[in-house]
C-alpha cells in the first residue's frame, strides 16, 4: 500500500454544478479575485468584485444590497483625499480626480453589476476576516479605510450570529440563486496567529450555520485545503501570508471538481489552448509556419465563438 503523506480534505461535489450558460457573481476577498478571474479568462459569464476587494461579511452584504437595489452613488457619499475622490464602499482603484467622473463611472458599473446579479444563477462569496472598521462619524462599516487617520474609525470583531444575520438577509431574498461560501486561506496577522485563527473560526461557524439554514447555500473548503493538504511554507508566496501561484492552481483544480460541470471541460481546454497560443511570440513572424499557426488560432477562436462564447 502506498503511504499517504497528507490529509485529504473532503469536498463533496455539488449535485448541480456551474455551466457555461450560467451567470456567476464573485465577491469578497482577493481570493475571490483569483478564482473569479480564472473563470472570467475561461469565458464564463462572470463578474468579479464590482466595487473592489471586500474582506469582511458586513461590507460584502452591504455591497450586495447596493447591487440588489441599484441605488446610485451620490456626491454626499464621496470623500476627498488631496485632489482625489474616493468612496468607503470602493477600493482605491476606483478613485478619480473628478467628482463627476467618479459618479458617472461607478454608477455605470453599478448598473452593470445589478443586471448581472439579477440574471446570476450563482453567487460565490469569499470571507476574509471577521474584523470590521466602522467610521465614527456615520456609524457605518467601511469596505476600505483608504489609509485615512485611524482615529476616524472603530475596529470591531463581528460575532458569529452577526455574520450569519447580515448574510442571511440577502440570501433569504434570493433563494432562487445558489450561493457558494468559502473562507479565504490568506492570513490576517494583525492580531497574531491566534487572533487570525479566532477570526477565521467565527467565519467558519457562521458559514456552517448558513449552510444548515438554507438548502441553496453550499460551502467550499478552500481554507481547509490550504491549511491541511498544503501544510508547508513552500506553498506560500514570498510574504509567507498569501498562497503561492502553485497553491492557487491546486485550489482552483479542487474548486472545478467541486463546482464546475463536466460538460465545460472540453471548452475550458480549448480556451486554455487559445490563451497559450495567443501568448506565443514568434521569432520569424513572416514565416510560412507562423502564418499556418495564425490560421490555427483563427480556427480555434471560431470553434469557441460558435458555442456562444
Amino acid at each position: 500500500m502506498i503511504k499517504q503523506w497528507q490529509t485529504l480534505v473532503q469536498a463533496e461535489p455539488l449535485r448541480e454544478k456551474i455551466k457555461y450558460s450560467n451567470k456567476i457573481l464573485f465577491t469578497g476577498s482577493c481570493f475571490a479575485n483569483e478564482i473569479g478571474n480564472r473563470m472570467q479568462n475561461l469565458r464564463f459569464k462572470t463578474l468579479v468584485n464590482p466595487f473592489g476587494v471586500l474582506f469582511n461579511p458586513a461590507s460584502i452584504a452591504r455591497s450586495l444590497e447596493r447591487i440588489e437595489t441599484e441605488t446610485p452613488f451620490t456626491k454626499d457619499e464621496l470623500i476627498k483625499a488631496g485632489d482625489i475622490y474616493k468612496s468607503f464602499m470602493h477600493g482605491s482603484e476606483f478613485a478619480s480626480t473628478s467628482e463627476i467622473d467618479f459618479l458617472n463611472k461607478n454608477n455605470s458599473l453599478l448598473k452593470t453589476a445589478s443586471l448581472h446579479f439579477k440574471e446570476s444563477s450563482w453567487v460565490v462569496v469569499t470571507l476574509g476576516t471577521s474584523w470590521v472598521y466602522r467610521e465614527k462619524k456615520s456609524g457605518k462599516v467601511v469596505s476600505n479605510c483608504h489609509k485615512l487617520p485611524s482615529e476616524m474609525f472603530l475596529r470591531e470583531a463581528m460575532k458569529v450570529d452577526e455574520i450569519e444575520n447580515v448574510l442571511s438577509e440577502i440570501i433569504k431574498r434570493h433563494q432562487n440563486k445558489k450561493w457558494v461560501l468559502t473562507v479565504s486561506p490568506i492570513r490576517h496577522l494583525k492580531d497574531g496567529a491566534n487572533g487570525n485563527q479566532l477570526s477565521k473560526a467565527r467565519l467558519l461557524l457562521a458559514a456552517n450555520a448558513l449552510v444548515e439554514k438554507y438548502p441553496n447555500v453550499f460551502y467550499f473548503p478552500a481554507y481547509e485545503i490550504f491549511m491541511d493538504e498544503l501544510r508547508d511554507y513552500r506553498f506560500y508566496a514570498e510574504d509567507m501570508i498569501h498562497p503561492s501561484g502553485e497553491s492557487i492552481d491546486y485550489i482552483w483544480e479542487r474548486f472545478c471538481e467541486f463546482a464546475v460541470d463536466a460538460s465545460c471541460e472540453s471548452i475550458m481546454s480549448d480556451v486554455n489552448s487559445l490563451i497559450k497560443m495567443k501568448q506565443h511570440r514568434p521569432l520569424f513572424p513572416e514565416s510560412k509556419d507562423y502564418r499556418q499557426f495564425l490560421d490555427k488560432i483563427s480556427e480555434l477562436e471560431a470553434k469557441i465563438t460558435s458555442k456562444g462564447l
